[in-house]
């Protein structure tokens, strides 16, 4: 149920020069074959993961996980990047082992109450093109077993640009509703995300969109299937659901002032 909402944080990758551009010109060949779904066996692994969530057992099935995520991930995420321009020239799939739109399967343990080591999920994220310079919005596929759902839009904004999102809701309020109250959109999208208990300092607390102007996320997602990852058009599924949420992102996009 779009449970995992953290799983939006945008993240910066590391990269690691020579040895990542090695990699990407071994696998560039399975990379941009066509897509015809992630295999079966993901789901499976991920399961297995999260009952051996330890370095050992991480290290004894390195190659499944290469072969169950990485690699099918990389594959998807090169599917991707001739079709987002259909949407907008603005946002990236990036196929790349590290710093691209797949995000690391290694968790930041260090301030966590939950110190296993690993991601259950997988997490790929489509950035703006300005997204390692302003926080822009995004679109984002979440994969985990019982947990499989898209996401489009911005998460936890800094105050200055949660602000600037709220008053331009209040200044170009009919846009708003119509990019978040299509039948199209609402059908299968939701906004989720925390929100204020009161209403923002200086907002009416008897403003129409007062439920919107108390987000502290401007996030949507909608839930899928895990068995539509293995299908051939999973790519068609993906982009077609993007579509109903490009109002969305277009909106947010010329609230925080970047191109969509």
């Amino acid at each position: 149920m779009c449970a995992r909402k953290s799983a939006f944080h945008p993240e910066r990758q590391k990269t690691d020069g020579g040895a990542d551009a090695r990699w990407q010109t071994s696998i560039v060949a399975i990379v941009m074959a066509q897509f015809e779904g992630f295999p079966k066996t993901c789901i499976p692994y991920l399961k297995q993961l999260a009952k051996n969530n330890n370095r050992e057992w991480f290290n004894d099935n390195k190659q499944r996980y290469e072969d169950c995520v990485r690699n099918p991930a990389m594959a998807f995420i090169a599917a991707m990047a001739p079709q987002l321009p259909a949407l907008s020239p603005h946002f990236r799939a990036v196929a790349k082992k590290m710093g691209g739109s797949l995000m690391r399967v290694y968790r930041d343990t260090r301030f966590a109450g939950d110190k296993t080591p690993f991601k259950t999920n997988v997490g790929i994220h489509f950035r703006h093109e300005l997204g390692k310079d302003v926080h822009a919005p995004g679109f984002y596929v979440h994969i985990e077993p019982g947990d499989c759902f898209l996401g489009a839009g911005i998460w936890h904004p800094e105050a200055p640009v949660l602000n600037g999102i709220r008053e331009f809701i209040i200044d170009n309020p009919n846009a708003w509703k119509k990019a978040t109250q299509a039948a199209a959109f609402s059908k299968d999208w939701a906004l989720i995300g925390d929100t204020l208990v009161r209403p923002p300092r200086g907002i009416d607390p008897a403003h129409e969109l007062l439920v919107d102007l108390k987000r502290k996320d401007f996030i949507a997602c909608m839930n899928f299937d895990e068995a539509r990852i293995s299908q051939p058009g999973f790519v068609k599924f993906v982009m077609g659901n993007y579509q109903r949420a490009s109002a969305l992102v277009s909106y947010l996009c010329m609230a925080v002032d970047v191109p969509y």
